[in-house]
């Protein structure tokens, strides 16, 4: 009874809140998921062009390493869909939306590192100097630190103090 019982500030019923949060979440998934399947092909495609061979070790590591966290981030992001479609219609809509929140979460700290590396292998070959790659590897880490993590909270602290 109390599922049915309407409660949140838009006069909602649990259920019906954990509705919205779901198709809410796989927004944000849908626009994030593109971003990463176009890094994920792009980095396949480096390993066959003729440049890829004169790649040092280190070089080649950083694009595993990249390769890797694209691949992971990627399965993060569509976790929610297959959580979502192996417990449909089992009542667990709220730990769905739960689960794919923290998969979520923790999908764009993988894609932080993803593209910080992505960054700093292309800055790196292009520019044939591994600080300048450093370099802009880093200031890609600080910008997604700063846009992911430092701006919700200072808007979060801004909507509180209102």
């Amino acid at each position: 009874m109390s599922e049915h019982r309407r409660c949140t500030a838009r006069n909602e019923t649990p259920l019906e809140r954990a509705d919205r949060n779901f198709v809410e979440l796989l927004q944000e998934l849908r626009v994030v998921q593109t971003g990463v399947q176009i890094l994920f092909a792009f980095l396949l495609s480096l390993a066959f062009t003729q440049r890829f061979p004169s790649l040092d070790s280190l070089q080649r590591a950083t694009y595993v390493v990249t390769l890797l966290l694209t691949v992971l981030a990627a399965a993060l992001f569509t976790a929610p869909a297959a959580l979502h479609r192996s417990l449909f219609r089992r009542g667990a809509k709220p730990h769905i939306v739960q689960v794919s929140s923290r998969l979520a979460t923790v999908g764009m700290g993988v894609l932080m590192f993803a593209f910080t590396g992505s960054v700093l292998l292309v800055v790196d070959v292009t520019t044939h100097s591994r600080a300048a790659g450093a370099a802009a590897g880093t200031a890609t880490l600080c910008v997604c630190l700063g846009l992911w993590g430092l701006l919700p909270r200072l808007v979060r602290r801004a909507a509180a103090s209102d």
